[in-house]
């Protein structure tokens, strides 16, 4: 077990500290700690302590079994967000039906998974202005497709577009979708229509670069973009999206959201300080970008 970063601060006198983590590998660059850590002070959770853990899927149960009380919980990254769900005592109805907790909350000597992920996206799309979208096109067929799917479903849509390089690899996202009550239809990036209220890239870095303007062109005018990477920001996509005018969302406020869920689920407050964890966000962001 390989853990990054330091404590948050010194102890209150009330006991033993209380302290959580994220877990993932690879896990050193992940902004979870900026974020957790950036709460924790500005609610004066000084004895609270949140790391970042190396983890591997094969480590995953040992290392979740040799935590004591002072644990509050996790966030965990893919793959472990579908591994752990053997290892809970209870799961979300949400967090089932996507098929993975991002999520461990430990309460009453249980362990309590949740999906905040989904969260994370519709308080992202409301921020801006995209609480109600009619149309929807989703890139990518993966986990973060599946929460992005959700989300949808919550804010009323129904039908999907989901386009990906390879139509077999999204049986997974499907198979979500249908437990959602969600109809989807698939197109290849060759046959990728962008024509709808919002378009959603789940793609990682770089992969939605040679879409980029298609993207951009096939938008109609009050369309929006939803593009999940955080860093390097902007993406070619969201320079190119931002050019003609459109409506640009970012990775930051999802992952900024779900962490704010997070807080509240692991402390049992919910006094979250969303603006504080934004700015540190920003800042480390920022920080990273000019080393």
């Amino acid at each position: 077990m390989t853990v990054t970063g330091q404590g948050t601060g010194q102890g209150t006198g009330q006991g033993i500290g209380r302290r959580a983590a994220v877990l993932g590998s690879p896990i050193a660059h992940s902004l979870s700690p900026v974020l957790h850590r950036a709460a924790y002070a500005a609610m004066g959770l000084h004895d609270w302590r949140y790391d970042a853990i190396e983890c591997a899927e094969d480590g995953l149960a040992g290392l979740i079994g040799g935590f004591g009380p002072e644990w509050a919980g996790l966030s965990l990254t893919m793959p472990l967000k579908r591994v752990v769900l053997p290892l809970l005592d209870t799961v979300s109805d949400l967090a089932l039906a996507v098929g993975g907790a991002n999520t461990v909350v430990f309460r009453d000597g249980a362990r309590h998974g949740e999906n905040t992920d989904v969260y994370g996206i519709v308080q992202a799309l409301a921020e801006a202005g995209v609480s109600a979208p009619a149309s929807a096109v989703v890139l990518g067929g993966g986990a973060t497709a599946a929460s992005a799917v959700a989300a949808l479903r919550e804010t009323g849509l129904a039908e999907v577009t989901l386009v990906v390089r390879d139509p077999g690899r999204a049986e997974e996202t499907l198979r979500v979708a249908e437990r959602l009550g969600t109809t989807v239809t698939v197109r290849s990036f060759d046959d990728l229509d962008p024509e709808a209220d919002l378009v959603v890239s789940t793609l990682p870095s770089g992969a939605a670069d040679a879409l980029a303007e298609r993207v951009a062109a096939g938008l109609p005018e009050k369309a929006a973009l939803f593009d999940v990477v955080y860093a390097p920001w902007p993406t070619p996509l969201a320079t190119a999206v931002e050019a003609r005018g459109r409506t640009v969302i970012g990775g930051l406020p999802m992952l900024l959201h779900q962490a704010v869920r997070q807080v509240e689920l692991m402390t049992g407050r919910s006094n979250v300080p969303v603006e504080a964890m934004r700015a540190a966000g920003e800042a480390e962001i920022a920080r990273r970008a000019a080393s």
